[in-house]
């Protein structure tokens, strides 16, 4: 007998419907499964055999032939246990014929009949509900995932008996007694507050120069970069920029819930992701964890950062090739992932936040303490290569903070505080980039500069003398100009003046400091 049941499969961190189709017939025994298999697809044989022979569903001795169809896209992952077992069932005479029908099946089987949890329920469901699918049955883990896109009816299942019974009643209402469908409000939960484990600047004592470059990074999605001795806040001070960053919009939610869902990582039980991301990988990390891809296609760090922060301590510590592998994505907004399985694209806008030291002891320019020789700087400082550091808006350097800084009884401002003047701020950029690709002004082109940050006569001949005495490249004019833009936002003006000019310009790296 041959029948047909709807399944899904990922494709970077989009994903595609795919039909398993299972034919059982006289001949030979044995079980063969075809359609560009990755190892775990060919697994799923041994662990639908044996989780169907523990449940006590006997299989025929006849030949089963398992084809995942279209047959041209390589297949990973094991979430095709579920359908594969629910086909094989109704080949079998299980249950009724036409019971699977417009159901979507994903899960992986454990050898005792129980339904795991898989990776990637969300997108597919959201694929399936586009291509007109009303009903899906997942992992019960993954239920809640899979029910925040609207339009499509979610059910968890445990086990392989639960299923059986669902896919045996006749009656609708039977049917929603024993696998009810999940319901959640995704717009309830993106309203909800979400900060409530993020640290707050009101915690940090001094520092204010940083804090403030902090500030313009959040409200224009700038790139930073804090350089100073060991102690001096640089870690704290980024771990806390996610909490003045505005709340996640449902849109971003499902954005980045849909990247942790490929990626594996969403906790059991979660629907959304609703705090922006933050990651901090450790400096031995390798090019491809960073950027995606491997031997099996996943999402790297610079994608789990999508909407978020990506931190990078000890920047001179990272590998060379690690590094300049950003250039494009800090570009681009996304990664494009070449391997010998095939391409895929994974998204990658993420505000890039870097520390560092000033040198291998990490005290210069305090020849008091640093005991490093010239060229021992030079060459430490030059692990961070031109191209990259031309792509980083804001440097700023932190200094020790004083005891008299330490006992200071003045409440620094809090997160909240800091966050409603940067959320004003992206309202402005909201308004002024309504109707087209720009979302920041970080994300501003060069041929559009003119047009949106406008300069007076005063401010260019500002610019002229900063461009030669600064000896700036074209890309860093420009990201005077939009640093320049989001000061102004802050301050609720429309024209960038002198003074928002020269603040961003004391932004840029100086020469003498960062060996230039």
């Amino acid at each position: 007998m041959y029948c047909t049941v709807i399944s899904g499969a990922l494709l970077g961190v989009s994903a595609y419907l795919v039909s398993v189709e299972v034919d059982i017939a006289q001949g030979l025994p044995g079980f063969s499964m075809v359609g560009s298999l990755g190892g775990e697809v060919k697994e799923s044989r041994e662990r639908v055999m044996v989780a169907l022979k523990n449940v006590g569903l006997a299989l025929p001795p006849k030949r089963i032939t398992v084809n995942l169809s279209p047959a041209d896209i390589r297949k990973e992952g094991s979430a095709f246990d579920l359908p594969i077992a629910v086909g094989m069932l109704e080949a079998m005479g299980y249950f009724r014929p036409g019971a699977a029908e417009g159901i979507l099946f994903l899960g992986e089987l454990g050898l005792d009949g129980e339904i795991k949890k898989v990776r990637g329920v969300l997108p597919i469901v959201r694929e399936a509900a586009a291509r007109g699918i009303r009903q899906c049955i997942v992992p019960a883990a993954n239920a809640r995932e899979g029910a925040v896109i609207p339009g499509i009816r979610v059910r968890g299942a445990g086990h392989i008996r639960e299923l059986l019974q669902f896919l045996e009643a006749k009656e609708e209402a039977e049917r929603e007694r024993l696998l009810p469908a999940e319901q959640v409000d995704a717009a309830e939960l993106s309203a909800l507050e979400s900060d409530e484990n993020i640290p707050d600047f009101s915690q940090v004592s001094g520092q204010e120069t940083a804090k403030r470059a902090a500030e313009i990074a959040a409200a224009g999605f700038h790139n930073l970069l804090m350089a100073g001795p060991p102690g001096a806040g640089k870690s704290m001070i980024a771990r806390r920029i996610p909490g003045i960053m505005p709340c996640l919009t449902p849109e971003e939610s499902l954005e980045v819930t849909s990247v942790y869902s490929v990626a594996g990582l969403l906790e059991e039980g979660t629907a959304l992701v609703r705090t922006r991301p933050f990651q901090s990988p450790h400096h031995t990390i390798s090019m491809a964890a960073l950027v995606g891809g491997s031997a099996s296609p996943r999402p790297g760090m610079i994608s789990l950062a999508h909407r978020g922060v990506l931190f990078l301590d000890e920047l001179p510590e990272f590998q060379r090739v690690a590094l300049d592998a950003l250039r494009q994505p800090l570009e681009e907004h996304k990664i494009q992932v070449c391997r010998a399985w095939g391409n895929v694209t994974y998204p990658s806008d993420f505000m890039l936040v870097c520390a560092m030291n000033p040198c291998p002891c990490g005290f210069y320019p305090d020849r008091g303490r640093c005991r490093c020789t010239d060229p021992q700087i030079r060459r430490y400082m030059g692990k961070v290569s031109g191209p990259i550091l031309d792509r980083i808006d804001l440097c700023v350097e932190l200094q020790p903070v004083d005891i008299a800084g330490l006992k200071k009884a003045r409440r620094a401002e809090s997160s909240r505080e800091i966050r409603e003047r940067v959320q004003k701020a992206r309202e402005r950029q909201r308004e002024r980039f309504a109707g087209t690709r720009c979302r920041f002004n970080a994300d501003i082109e060069g041929t559009n500069i003119e047009k949106y940050c406008p300069l007076g006569g005063e401010e260019q001949e500002l610019m002229e003398r900063l461009y030669h005495s600064l000896q700036l490249s074209a890309r860093a004019y420009h990201r005077i100009l939009k640093v320049a833009r989001t000061i102004a936002d802050l301050e609720g003006t429309e024209r960038i003046g002198t003074e928002h000019l020269l603040e961003a310009s004391f932004y840029r790296p100086s020469a003498e400091y960062w060996g230039l």
